[in-house]
């Protein structure tokens, strides 16, 4: 697949079916994970590559025990905006439906984040998410349904308990695998023009117009 068709294509997915991911499939989007930067190239991640029923169930509990606060605000932020309630009613399908996922992805972090200077934060977890990035689009790629989601980890203490994490590896991104239900399109976007200023915050030059329109 050439790299702008996954990178146009690529959304989340939260409805999966149940039908098994091939072990060597999944690592294999892992290893393409690998091929993305670290600070310092330190490659300091750490990946948990969950199957077992029981331990999705725990991360299952997790996840619905934060939807249930998360969801009621955004379904009270949001109400009468159709799009979001969509939105919404896919993350409560997969919270629903966690334990049936085949594959649950917990991409994580040696080392603990330096509460100070606070640039230490962004270094930190600018080590990760790249890395996450690949994945969904390797994932993508190969046919897969993925989506980054973090409601897990709500309680990083508790999902070091099920995970067996010691206390210097930081569960960073909870990554759902499997082949989706629905079909893949193309995402929509706010015109690059929009969100793109020049030199200084705030001057855009190119309001409200795509790239394929600038000369």
């Amino acid at each position: 697949m050439p790299l702008e068709e996954a990178l146009t294509t690529q959304r989340a997915v939260r409805r999966l079916k149940p039908d098994p991911v091939d072990d060597a499939l999944v690592l294999r989007l892992v290893e393409l994970a690998l091929k993305a930067p670290t600070g310092s190239n330190a490659q300091s991640w750490e990946w948990v590559v969950v199957k077992d029923r029981a331990v999705k169930a725990q991360l299952a509990r997790r996840n619905r025990q934060a939807w249930s606060i998360y969801g009621w605000l955004g379904r009270r932020a949001t109400r009468g905006d159709a799009k979001m309630q969509r939105l919404l009613d896919a993350v409560q399908w997969q919270a629903e439906h966690f334990e049936e996922v085949p594959v649950v992805v917990v991409a994580c972090l040696r080392g603990v984040r330096p509460v100070f200077p606070p640039v230490a934060a962004t270094s930190y977890y600018g080590s990760i998410f790249p890395s996450v990035q690949n994945l969904l689009l390797a994932a993508r790629a190969a046919g897969l349904g993925a989506a980054l989601i973090t409601l897990p980890l709500w309680s990083t203490f508790s999902v070091r308990r099920i995970l067996g994490l010691p206390w210097n590896v930081t569960p960073c991104a909870v990554i759902p695998l499997g082949w989706p239900v629905g079909k893949y399109g193309p995402t929509t976007r706010r015109p690059v023009g929009d969100v793109v200023s020049l030199d200084r915050y705030g001057n855009k030059p190119w309001k409200g117009r795509a790239a394929a329109g600038i000369a």
